[in-house]
Formats: C-alpha cells, sequence, structure tokens
C-alpha cells in the first residue's frame, strides 16, 4: 500500500492472510457445500412421497436446516427443482462407472444402473411437471439429461455385449426411452409396478 506522510511517499507491506483465514476460508466453503447437497437429496426425496407442491418448510426440515437456508442457496422454487434435476442426473451419471468397477458381471451393472435409473425417472415426472411454465428452461435441462446419461447407458450396454451377456444391436437411446415409458403411470397407479416389467426387459436383451 502507497501512502504520504508528510508529503513523502511510503509503502507499506499489507499482511496476506495467514495459514487460519485460509483454512477458516476453505472449512467455510465445505460447510456450504455440504449443506446444499444435504438440502438437494432431501427435496429430492420431499418430492417423490409429497410432490413437487411441497411446502418448502418440509424440505428445511428433512434437510434439518431452518428456512433462511433453503432460501440463501436456492431464492426460488424454480430454482430449487431445477437443482435437483442436475442433481440427480449427476448421481446417475456417476453411479455407471462405478457400479462397471464393482459388480459381479456388466449385465449385473447394467441391472442396478437400470433400476437407479427407475427411481430418478419416477423423480424426474415429478419436476417435469413444476417446468412446464418455463419450456426453455425444461428443454435444456432435457438436453443435459439425454447427453449426460446416454453415454453411461452405452458405456454399460458396450460392456455387456463384450462379455457376451446381451446381443448387440440395442441403442442406448432406445433402451432408456423403454424404461421411461415402462414408468408412465407409476405415480397414479399403486398396483403398478414398473420394475418387474423393467426386469423383463432386460433378460429380453439376454443371449439365449
Amino acid at each position: 500500500m502507497i501512502r504520504f506522510v508528510n508529503g513523502r511517499r511510503k509503502e507499506s507491506v499489507v499482511p496476506a492472510a495467514g495459514p487460519t483465514e485460509g483454512a477458516s476460508a476453505r472449512s467455510k466453503r465445505a460447510d456450504a457445500v455440504r449443506n446444499q447437497q444435504t438440502l438437494l437429496d432431501a427435496a429430492a426425496e420431499v418430492f417423490v412421497t409429497s410432490g413437487i407442491d411441497a411446502p418448502i418448510r418440509q424440505i428445511a426440515a428433512r434437510a434439518g436446516v431452518g428456512l433462511g437456508t433453503v432460501y440463501r442457496h436456492f431464492p426460488t422454487r424454480a430454482d430449487l427443482v431445477t437443482a435437483v434435476y442436475h442433481h440427480q442426473i449427476e448421481a446417475c451419471a456417476e453411479a455407471g462407472p462405478k457400479l462397471l468397477a464393482d459388480a459381479a458381471s456388466p449385465f449385473d451393472a447394467l441391472r442396478r444402473w437400470v433400476d437407479l435409473f427407475a427411481d430418478f425417472l419416477v423423480t424426474k415426472h415429478g419436476l417435469a411437471d413444476a417446468l412446464q411454465s418455463d419450456s426453455d428452461r425444461f428443454a435444456t435441462l432435457h438436453t443435459h439429461f439425454l447427453d449426460r446419461l446416454m453415454p453411461v447407458c452405452a458405456q454399460l450396454l458396450d460392456a455387456a455385449v463384450d462379455a457376451g451377456e446381451i446381443r448387440p444391436g440395442t441403442q442406448p437411446y432406445e433402451l432408456m426411452r423403454g424404461i421411461g415409458n415402462l414408468c408412465i403411470g407409476h405415480d397414479s397407479d399403486p398396483r403398478y409396478d414398473p420394475r418387474r416389467l423393467i426386469e423383463l426387459l432386460l433378460q429380453g436383451l439376454r443371449r439365449s
């Protein structure tokens, strides 16, 4: 810093943030990220059980935070819904490679990923309803959904084909679209469980 004393120019060094201050800032950022992740997980659970119009107070209670914390991270309901959608997509996308590395076989990894994908779609149907009033925003999210998840599905299908577990030729978009169609109606008919038909669909991919 430059300052003038009695007409003379003097320079002084402004001390940099010490190690404790830097560590404190990083800790606060980490806490903020954890709080946001907790909020997104809680909101996704509430949206599945109570719909996307559930009171924000219910989401705050599920997350164990105050209303002010929710609104500080997500000023509007649309912001929260969009963030939950992205959060769910990322969780589903990141699960694919992990399942492929840990599962007993590529087909088992595919089956377990499809189960996660079906869980996501149940949430997605409610989120889509919330975004109908903003078609451009929803179109962007839908594009992100396909761009992020189709390569993961393709990787799992290719691995199962290479292992000789399923027949080649199934396109990731076809499989994802088929699963999505089977999930339609789940919310309005408690007697309908799409997972049984999804399992039949997967078994139809197997080599005889």
